[in-house]
């Protein structure tokens, strides 16, 4: 076989460079793509979990209850437990502070024992300064930075609590990593935080040979208080990221999906150019099998090139990537980490295997040519006909892929979804031949004799069909998919929009859990002028499960009603002395929660609170989940007044920036940070992020129709090749050339027009399967399924024509005007 290689394969990859290169970078390219997405997710989850240790520490066990905290007598009979050899108090506080320059830092705050903390959590131990007294580690107005932060912040920060801006003092550092962190004594945590009394959570080792369950069952937790493994934030994130990093991963898959029809093309077109020498070598005693065998070694070959130049471009992509984007890939599952590069052996040889094998199998079908190659014919120049394909095949593809789209998520992942998507994509691409044949039944015989002797040659070998349009169909199909599914999630969000922002003005409490509108901006924001009316929200977190981010929890008064949501579905009559709640369709894929149902909802202060979900709203700035009460129901339950944000309604005319100004005057008054957007702003803002991130399919789209055209060029001109005696037969007729190319072009616009149809069937099929089923699956969340028909349109006019000037094309540069030379063999 190596002989063959070196005596056969490399003369024809040395002639034709430039053809083979191309099948080559396709491979190269999906195999980057897809392992440069592994590399980044993998660091950045790496390093995020890494941060998580360090700042957790090396406890066996966590208490903690919910973002409220809980009473920290807790403490005390945990510390005295005689089989708990230590346990250290922590308050956790996401705040902002303010450096010299007025720049604004989200910053994370933990209060901890000195004393007991360096056990526990060597990574968060205050190490003071040169000429700091080792003791200012109990100075409660003194902080300890991390790399992150020290690299920010100077001597001297201001810090946002609940009562205003509160100037403290870096006196040293910490060793744990992650986005910037600062640890300060528990008891001046307290004080500055508004938290004396409670406790974020206690950090437990037991002693050596004590039984954690009898533990447990010993201290007799209070309500909302539980057990925690020190890792589960990190495993918390893995799960919620791991649907994220599988659709990357899938959409990067598709280059190398793609880029298997490029190399099936290149490789046809090469066997059609070497029927002569293969039939040589067949006479010669080079049988079917080893034939195969030489065009399957071939693709492999191409393959395992592609895929190192691959995997070391991906490594390359990856590298690139964290340095500008910090890993984080637009989803936002990894804030303020900065990962470092970490190769991995393994995924690298998987998707090395990936990109083999999509090479492989995009050279079977050339080798299945080269191995029903008849010798004898071959030498005369009359070729071979393709073999039909089983007619089985196709349907039952297409019922599996229907099947699969009826499944659950595995593990939360659609991966019976995406395995539909495949099943439609290849049993559409075997059913070309029996719709090409449907089609051209209908297609009235033409008085054109060029065009009927076109038509009829299409009808006739119709089992070629598959070669001639399988780059274009499953091209167009996949551009069609994403068109709809792109289009249907942008006019979504656009009415989603519309209905969630009715204000003119948002004011929101800047980022941190600490930090509240104060009543004084309220009361003074409804009075000024130009504000017609005022409205208020308070949102905070609640866990429903330990293994799940937090849960948004709405209060706001829906004054006309829980019509002012966006709802899904029809709402449920309350049923008395029960509290309304209005879910978001996260919360009822996650946890259950159907209209009808009761929900236990936690309540900041760690009490529970059952409440009764009368409808379901649609909710895509929340991926995890939101739950909406009333303001006096959430205010009756948990006792909370505060305000996180504050929309106003302006009378005609009002001057927005003067009403901003007025505000910000208040908001500085009270030494409150707050932010402001006009709904104009937020809809532009969500709009560019969306298009940002949707930015890489338009790129996707474009290279699949390209790889498509590539391939129909790739296959007209192994036709022509292989019909040179036909060509040389229509010449003895009478046909001149630029007749020929006339029939060689209307056969072009024929296939192409019958792959454009069944692509655009088959694309609407898949962008079904996107829309109602991948979408849902993977980030709980529902779209309205919208045909752009017009832009649909214009892509499969777009594409016949480009098909059709492409097969002129290369028959113009396949058939010489030595045409009737060609059965001069035959005389």
């Amino acid at each position: 076989m190596f002989a063959l290689l070196r005596h056969l394969s490399w003369p024809e990859l040395r002639h034709h460079p430039w053809r083979h290169l191309a099948a080559l970078l396709a491979v190269v390219l999906g195999v980057a793509l897809a392992f440069s997405v592994q590399l980044i997710n993998q660091s950045a989850l790496s390093e995020f979990s890494a941060a998580v240790r360090s700042v957790n520490g090396q406890p066996d066990f966590e208490l903690r209850a919910q973002r409220g905290g809980f009473d920290e007598a807790l403490y005390e009979r945990v510390a005295r437990h005689p089989q708990v050899a230590w346990a250290s108090p922590v308050i956790e506080i996401d705040t902002q502070a303010v450096d010299a320059q007025g720049q604004r830092l989200p910053l994370r705050v933990l209060g901890l024992d000195a004393l007991v903390a360096a056990t526990l959590s060597p990574g968060l131990m205050p190490r003071p300064g040169e000429g700091v007294d080792r003791l200012a580690v109990l100075d409660p107005r003194a902080l300890f930075v991390n790399a992150s932060a020290q690299a920010r912040l100077g001597p001297s920060v201001r810090l946002q609590t609940t009562t205003g801006l509160t100037e403290l003092h870096v006196l040293g550092s910490v060793t744990a990593g992650g986005p910037p962190l600062a640890v300060m004594d528990i008891a001046g945590a307290q004080e500055q935080f508004g938290w004396v009394g409670r406790l974020s959570r206690i950090d437990v080792r037991l002693a050596p040979g004590a039984d954690r369950s009898a533990v447990l069952q010993a201290l007799a937790l209070p309500d909302g208080v539980r057990a925690a493994s020190p890792d589960e934030s990190a495993q918390r994130v893995s799960n919620v990221s791991r649907a994220y990093r599988v659709n990357l991963t899938v959409l990067a898959l598709v280059a190398l999906f793609t880029g298997a029809f490029l190399v099936f093309s290149i490789l046809s077109l090469s066997v059609a150019k070497r029927q002569p020498q293969f039939a040589l070598l067949g006479v010669l005693g080079l049988g079917a099998r080893e034939r195969l065998h030489l065009v399957l070694a071939e693709s492999a070959v191409l393959g395992v090139v592609g895929s190192l130049l691959g995997l070391a471009l991906g490594t390359m992509l990856a590298a690139l990537a964290l340095r500008l984007l910090a890993g984080d890939l637009g989803g936002g599952y990894f804030p303020g980490v900065a990962p470092r590069l970490q190769f991995s052996a393994g995924a690298a040889v998987v998707y090395g295997l990936l990109g083999v094998a999509a090479a492989v199998v995009g050279g079977w079908v050339p080798a299945r040519q080269a191995q029903r190659l008849a010798p004898a014919q071959a030498l005369k120049g009359l070729g071979s006909r393709a073999g039909g394909s089983s007619r089985w095949l196709g349907p039952a593809l297409l019922l599996a892929g229907g099947v699969l789209a009826l499944l659950p998520p595995i593990a939360e992942i659609p991966l019976a979804a995406y395995a539909s998507v495949a099943c439609l994509l290849l049993g559409g691409i075997a059913c070309v031949p029996a719709g090409v044949a449907w089609l051209l039944q209908a297609v009235p015989p033409a008085r054109h004799a060029l065009v009927l002797l076109a038509v009829e040659r299409a009808r006739h070998e119709r089992q070629t069909a598959p070669i001639a349009v399988a780059g274009v169909v499953a091209s167009l199909s996949l551009a069609v998919a994403l068109t709809v599914m792109v289009t249907s999630f942008r006019d979504s969000m656009t009415h989603w929009l519309d209905s969630v922002l009715p204000a003119d003005l948002y004011v929101r409490a800047a980022t941190g859990d600490v930090l509240t509108l104060p009543p004084a901006l309220l009361q003074g924001a409804a009075t000024l002028p130009g504000v017609l009316r005022t409205s208020t929200q308070r949102t905070t977190g609640v866990q429903l499960a330990p293994t799940r981010p937090a849960v948004a929890l709405l209060a706001r008064p829906l004054a006309n009603g829980p019509q002012e949501l966006p709802l899904v579905g029809e709402l449920r009559d309350l049923p008395p002395g029960e509290t309304a709640a209005y879910v978001s369709e996260a919360v009822v894929s996650l946890y259950g929660a159907a209209p009808g149902s009761r929900l236990m909802v936690p309540l900041p202060d760690g009490r529970q609170a059952q409440v009764f979900v009368r409808g379901v709203w649609r909710d895509y700035a929340r991926q995890h989940g939101a739950i909406v009460l009333h303001a006096n129901d959430y205010q009756r339950l948990s006792g909370d007044t505060r305000v996180n944000d504050l929309s106003l309604w302006l009378q005609p005319g009002a001057d927005l920036a003067s009403v901003q100004r007025a505000l910000r005057t208040l908001a500085e008054a009270d030494g409150t940070a707050v932010d402001f957007a006009s709904a104009g702003e937020l809809r532009a803002v969500s709009l560019r992020i969306f298009d940002r991130s949707f930015a890489v399919t338009y790129w996707l789209q474009a290279v699949a129709i390209a790889i498509g055209l590539f391939g129909i060029a790739a296959s007209f001109s192994a036709q022509v090749l292989a019909r040179r005696k036909e060509f040389g037969l229509l010449a003895h007729l009478g046909l001149t050339r630029s007749q020929v190319l006339t029939v060689v072009a209307a056969e072009g616009a024929v296939w192409t027009a019958t792959g454009a149809l069944l692509g655009l069937a088959l694309g609407l099929a898949v962008s079904v399967v996107l829309v109602k089923v991948v979408n849902p699956q993977s980030f709980h969340w529902t779209m309205d399924l919208l045909l752009p028909w017009a832009r649909l349109a214009a892509l499969c006019a777009a594409v016949m024509a480009a098909g059709t000037l492409t097969a002129w094309l290369a028959a113009r540069s396949a058939a010489t005007r030595q045409m009737a030379l060609a059965v001069k063999e035959d005389w």
